[in-house]
């Protein structure tokens, strides 16, 4: 057996096996839901984005000598995701840094708990509680409230202990009340609501702004920040100093990304089937808990990960949100795994 550290010093690439000194282990952990980095045509894309472009554009988004594939490729997320208009970044903290510091002006902020960090405005907003409750405080702070301006901010779903979130709380809120809505959908995109976004579930108010944030290095495989909303919103947080100052993503990738539609609706139908055959093991089973069409189960058991490893296979296993406290047990399945591998999987449990 390898040592306890001997998994996070890795010098072979992330895959649905990983080969150490000579052993093969089953690996379901990570967030390439889509088996993107491991995608042959897709890699192919990206080659063929190399050759256009180069391996980076270091320039900001504001020199007066630029690519034309960043305004394509915005226009193109714009319309597959079902937005107005889009904004392109090098990272998904980036772009949700640059967004909640731009609105934080626009009113009074409130959090949903569990929020990432990456759309802390500056600590730990430290919301208790669970997001069903936290909406209905919300919805009454607001409406009882003399302030007209609010800005909500949120993840679009609990990754971890796997759960989507209702947001159609909104349409309680007061009419004559001004609210931008913040969602952070880096782990939905791509894969929720067929491959689209978690966007098109949010109901259409027109008192609430709704901007979409996402990390696009999950399941679409590409190291970019990506954030849907209203034109007008996209336009002002595009004359930040934060957007107009930072280089943007490769060009390849996000050429490959326009690029992709086929390929990622292949990879979801195989993730589908992966999961349809890990939810039938699973149904009933209390050890366990996961949703519908999301590729992550959390265990309750401690000890999964270190009985699986005695059988050469590797879970995601770590302390979070507290690094002091237990390990969190999770099996996040992908599109790179075969059946024979969820098989392999279910037998082991």
């Amino acid at each position: 057996m390898q040592g306890k550290n001997s998994f996070n010093q890795l010098n072979v690439p992330l895959s649905s096996k990983i080969n150490i000194d000579g052993q093969s282990y089953l690996y379901f952990g990570g967030t390439a839901y889509l088996g993107i980095p491991q995608n042959d045509n897709f890699i192919k894309l990206y080659l063929k984005g190399i050759e256009y472009f180069g391996l980076n554009n270091g320039t900001s988004r504001n020199n007066n000598i630029q690519l034309g594939i960043y305004d394509e490729v915005e226009n193109y997320a714009a319309n597959r995701f079902g937005s107005e208009a889009a904004l392109i970044t090098s990272s998904g903290y980036l772009a949700a840094q640059l967004t909640v510091k731009q609105l934080s002006a626009f009113g009074e902020i409130r959090y949903a708990p569990a929020t990432h960090p990456a759309l802390w405005l500056k600590e730990d907003p430290k919301t208790a509680g669970s997001f069903k409750d936290w909406t209905k405080n919300i919805i009454n702070e607001i409406n009882l409230s003399e302030k007209k301006n609010w800005v909500l901010i949120s993840n679009s779903m609990n990754n971890l202990f796997p759960e989507s979130y209702d947001f159609s709380f909104i349409n309680q809120i007061n009419k004559e009340k001004q609210v931008v809505l913040v969602v952070d959908d880096s782990h939905g995109i791509g894969i929720n609501n067929n491959g689209l976004s978690d966007l098109s579930a949010i109901p259409r108010c027109n008192n609430v702004d709704v901007l979409l944030i996402a990390s696009m290095a999950k399941a679409l495989g590409v190291d970019a920040g990506l954030v849907l909303g209203p034109e007008k919103i996209i336009k002002q947080l595009k004359k930040s100093n934060e957007f107009l100052g930072a280089s943007p993503p490769s060009a390849a990738g996000i050429f490959a990304f326009m690029h992709s539609e086929e390929i990622y609706k292949s990879e979801l139908a195989k993730l589908k089937e992966n999961m349809l055959l890990m939810n039938n093991a699973l149904v009933g089973n209390n050890d366990w808990h996961f949703i519908t069409d999301f590729p992550v189960f959390f265990c309750k058991n401690a000890d999964l990960s270190a009985k699986l490893l005695k059988q050469n296979i590797l879970v995601s296993s770590f302390p979070y949100p507290d690094k002091d406290g237990p390990n969190v047990n999770r099996i996040v399945l992908s599109s790179w795994h075969s059946k024979a591998d969820i098989q392999e999987l279910i037998a082991s449990l």
